[in-house]
Formats: structure tokens, C-alpha cells, sequence
């Protein structure tokens, strides 16, 4: 992964649960040293070797991200897929889901994003605690 570019694209935002109507275009976002402008729409597909994921509670803002595929198989971003098959089922169509907050998300890809290793052996517990010491100092 040295080198290579992790993107998270926040390209349209919404309520989730609530249709397709309303959607707010939004500026792309990248967690990393600089930004880009593109705007993607909710039905384009992702480019090679990233997915989709729709990220964000029922009721709440959702956003649509694309993101590194190798992050499908770290521990904590199993975990939240599997917390999200739990609450809200594993049959849907469209991109995949992840029910946690918008901004822990962007802070995980982030985290793995510098290869960090000690994000390798976190739990959840443990992503949420230092993300909410990250928030407040």
C-alpha cells in the first residue's frame, strides 16, 4: 500500500431509510495531504479496487464513500459490518452499509491509512475511546 492514494469519496449525503429524494451534492473528501473536486453520483461504480459504502444510521445523514477494498478485511471495519447485519439485516440492495457515525468512519480510514499497526490490534471499544479523546483535546 506504500504510495498508493486512500480516498475516501463523500459524494452525495441523505437520510437514510427515507428514499432517494433530497439528496445534497457534496464535496468530495480525502483524509489524507490534499483534497480533489470530482463529484460522483450515487450510481456510478467505484474504481478498481475500491467499494462503495453507504455510511451513517437509520434517520440520520448517510454518506457515500469509496474506499480502499483491502479495509473490508481489518477486524474493526468486520465489526462494524457485522454490528450493522445485527441491527439492520443483510438483505438490500445498492452499496454496502456501515451503521456507525459518519466521523468515527472517516477516523478509522484515516487510521489505517498511515499503516499504523497498533490499529490492527484496537477493538471497537477502544477505536470509540480514542476517537472521543481525538474530539475533545
Amino acid at each position: 500500500m506504500k504510495g498508493r492514494r486512500h480516498y475516501l469519496k463523500k459524494a452525495k449525503s441523505r437520510k437514510m431509510g427515507r428514499g432517494r429524494s433530497g439528496g445534497l451534492m457534496k464535496k468530495l473528501v480525502w483524509c489524507g495531504r490534499r483534497s480533489f473536486s470530482h463529484q460522483s453520483s450515487e450510481s456510478e461504480s467505484a474504481r478498481e479496487g475500491y467499494v462503495r459504502v453507504v455510511v451513517g444510521k437509520v434517520g440520520s445523514e448517510v454518506v457515500f464513500y469509496e474506499m480502499d477494498a483491502i479495509y473490508l478485511n481489518h477486524p474493526l471495519v468486520e465489526k462494524l459490518l457485522s454490528l450493522t447485519g445485527e441491527e439492520y439485516g443483510y438483505s438490500y440492495e445498492g452499496a454496502l452499509r456501515i451503521a456507525c457515525d459518519i466521523h468515527l468512519f472517516r477516523y478509522l480510514i484515516q487510521l489505517l491509512s498511515t499503516g499504523n499497526p497498533g490499529a490492527h490490534y484496537m477493538d471497537l471499544p477502544d477505536l470509540i475511546s480514542k476517537f472521543n479523546f481525538q474530539l475533545n483535546n
